[in-house]
């Protein structure tokens, strides 16, 4: 090619330089563009698939409040359950104590005081042998009453 004798001309090689320049540089960001256009696709994919994934967590999450409120509410009503139970144990052994004291209290002391006076009497056994002779005595007696008058009859 001959060199341009005109400045229009060396201005007109000048600008087909650059356009040609240009047109290369397009022309090599074309497989960037198809690079970052691809990792853009990837990036979609990805981005979904988290969303998917976060979706799904965000949908179980009432299910997973829901299990560990009833966890909590079995939990509190057995706390209150057992709390209760005790209150009412306590409440009955007190009464059932009460009535035992106010229904039985009064005759186990009268036969606590009869036993008493048992105890501290002093031991007479020669009581016991005199009572057992007067009545052997009046046997003995009255079977003679009763053979004397027999014999006489």
């Amino acid at each position: 090619m001959k060199p341009p004798t005109t400045a229009r001309e060396a201005l007109f090689v000048e600008a087909l330089g650059e356009a040609a320049t240009l047109i290369r540089q397009v022309e090599a960001l074309a497989p960037r563009l198809d690079e970052s256009r691809q990792a853009l696709a990837d990036a979609h994919s990805g981005l979904a698939e988290q969303l998917r994934t976060f979706e799904a967590q965000v949908l179980a999450l009432p299910d997973k409040a829901r299990v560990v409120v009833a966890k909590h509410i079995v939990a509190s009503t057995d706390e209150a359950t057992r709390k209760a139970i005790d209150v009412q144990s306590r409440a009955m052994a007190e009464a059932a104590r009460a009535a035992f004291n106010a229904e039985l209290g009064p005759t186990l002391q009268r036969v606590q005081s009869v036993l008493r006076q048992l105890i501290e009497r002093p031991n007479r056994y020669w009581e016991q042998w005199l009572t057992h002779l007067a009545a052997a005595a009046m046997a003995a007696a009255a079977t003679w009453t009763l053979a004397l008058w027999l014999l006489r009859g």
